[in-house]
């Protein structure tokens, strides 16, 4: 069962995510030696995943969040020689009977409470029991630098709902069936079909994967105004977060945070530090504020890669550096004011594929967003020309084979439009030839080869990269 819960105003629907299925694996492969650590940004559904996930697999669970964890149980772990009274005390304060070897304690929000974190060994050693942790911000240092990481742990990271989730959320199961079905076969999806998904994917971009924003969404009529009044409330939670966790480099982290549609609203899209400052300033440095977002799992960092030659990570220019939102359907919310998202027009625009503004920043940030989800490590590739005195090489994004020993290199190119060029795309495939197997262009329009060129619309990522996607697809 992979259909997990989501509340909304006291009410309940469904959101079917994939995650659930490595909760499964890891009950069954683990037996009780090891905890399961839920990684992810503020309100990506940990919480409710690891709750739904109690009530259906085991005969009884606790939910300790330290939220709003009463003192009784905080001073509990100072009984950790005797287990016997622990669990005695956890029974007793949430009135919940455990069960051996079928039962599952969560720890939520366990970062507000490192201790229990660092307890895990010695809970896990014991072997009454199933743990899950789940926490926001959780692998920042500032949140572990006083405790012993438990070695007794496995860590799975949870993502914003992807597209095939959000399809299946507005009954589109039988859509993404076909959308599979034509990409096995290498044939476009008949014109109809092809607007619909483009379609849904527009309203994927607008609403974002937020597990709120979609509840209010779809409980409302998908009306845009209703999920983006849930969109605003998560931003000023990532804002107040950045202010109370980012410490003494608060104020570039923020500036970063605040900066990233104009960022992403530019040509190249990179970091700009001289934007940053007040008066022209130019902070000094900026890799602990922009790990800090990576870490947090609020943004998306894609680095330059100098050499696509090797491993990506051996040429890793930590100086040139794309910064995404974790989640499009916020950018969308963060880079419009609230009178201008509040209008139709906006959306229609958006909705038609006729954005005046950037449409290309949201389709970037959204294949960012969906490669990251999908395991991808993010990199990107420039050269530049100093006759021209202008990049003449742009390669949005690179992704690997990952095989050391016969490495591999796809370039991926973003289009938002419907009219454009692949000189970029041509220029590098000269250049690097012999290290690449095929190029994959994502474009709004239907599914086409050209040569080993694939060309495929947004909504048929999945196939192609996604966690389902067959291994043959990109020989």
């Amino acid at each position: 069962m992979l259909c997990v819960d989501a509340c909304f105003e006291g009410e309940w629907m469904f959101i079917k995510r994939n995650l659930y299925q490595q909760l499964l694996s890891w009950k069954s492969e683990t037996k009780g030696s090891k905890a399961l650590l839920v990684e992810g940004a503020r309100r990506v559904g940990k919480s409710t995943l690891a709750e739904t996930f109690g009530r259906n697999e085991y005969s009884s669970s606790i939910v300790v969040d330290f939220n709003k964890a009463p003192r009784s149980v905080l001073e509990n772990y100072e009984n950790l020689s005797n287990l016997d009274i622990f669990f005695q005390t956890l029974s007793l304060a949430y009135n919940t009977r455990l069960f051996r070897r079928n039962s599952l304690i969560i720890f939520d929000e366990v970062q507000k409470f490192p201790r229990a974190r660092e307890a895990i060994k010695y809970l896990v050693q014991d072997g009454r029991y199933d743990y899950i942790e789940t926490g926001s911000l959780i692998s920042i240092k500032e949140n572990v630098r006083d405790i012993t990481i438990p070695s007794e742990e496995r860590v799975v990271r949870m993502y914003p709902v992807d597209f095939e989730e959000f399809a299946s959320v507005l009954g589109e199961d039988l859509l993404l069936e076909y959308v599979r079905d034509c990409y096995s076969k290498k044939i476009p999806l008949r014109q109809e079909y092809h607007a619909k998904a483009m379609h849904l994917f527009r309203e994927y971009l607008l609403v974002g994967g937020m597990p709120q924003s979609i509840v209010a969404y779809v409980e409302n009529d998908r009306d845009f105004a209703s999920c983006d009044v849930e969109k605003r409330d998560i931003l000023q939670l990532y804002k107040d977060d950045i202010k109370k966790a980012a410490n003494r480099y608060q104020s570039k982290v923020s500036a970063v945070f605040e900066n990233i549609p104009a960022f992403l609203s530019t040509h190249e899209k990179k970091i700009v530090l001289s934007r940053m400052g007040d008066n022209g300033q130019v902070f000094s440095r900026f890799d602990d504020p922009l790990y800090w977002l990576g870490d947090s799992m609020m943004c998306n960092l894609c680095y330059r890669c100098t050499d696509p030659n090797v491993g990506f990570a051996l040429t890793k220019d930590p100086s040139s550096v794309k910064c995404y939102l974790g989640d499009t359907g916020l950018l969308v919310s963060l880079a419009f004011d609230e009178n201008a998202l509040a209008t139709n027009r906006l959306y229609k625009s958006i909705m038609d594929g006729k954005l005046s503004l950037n449409e290309g920043m949201l389709y970037e940030n959204m294949m960012a967003q969906m490669l990251t989800s999908y395991g991808k490590k993010l990199y990107f590739y420039t050269q530049y020309n100093d006759a021209k005195h202008r990049n003449d090489i742009e390669i949005d994004f690179l992704l690997s084979n990952e095989d050391k020993l016969n490495f591999k290199v796809y370039p991926v190119e973003v289009k938002s439009s419907t009219n454009y060029t692949a000189i970029s795309l041509g220029r590098f495939r000269e250049k690097f030839g012999k290290r690449i197997c095929r190029s994959v262009v994502i474009h709004p329009k239907n599914y086409s080869e050209e040569g080993d060129i694939i060309k495929i619309p947004p909504y048929m990522l999945f196939c192609v990269f996604g966690n389902r996607a067959e291994s043959s697809v990109l020989p």
